[in-house]
């Protein structure tokens, strides 16, 4: 199987960037790196009335979009999981 491409939005990276706690920020890069070599690890869950999928970390989630003509990842949104599924697009 061939890699995919990660391609972080721009607000999903300030989210990411302002996480409180380093070691949470480092498992989450971790986590979206290996969506890479799987973008469809176990425990995700592809969000209910949209093209969307989700990943659990610790509290926070991480939703991303698959184009599996392009091989892409899109990270779309990076938070705790109280406010992540919030205009989530």
């Amino acid at each position: 199987m061939a890699g995919f491409e990660v391609l972080i939005k721009p607000s999903a990276a300030k989210e990411l960037d302002s996480l409180p706690r380093k070691k949470d920020r480092q498992r989450i890069v971790d986590r979206i790196r290996r969506l890479a070599e799987n973008p469809r690890p176990p425990g995700c869950q592809k969000l209910s009335g949209r093209n969307l999928y989700r990943i659990r970390q610790g509290v926070y989630r991480i939703v991303y979009s698959i184009e599996d003509e392009r091989l892409v990842v899109l990270i779309v949104k990076v938070g705790h999981r109280k406010e992540v599924y919030r205009r989530a697009r």
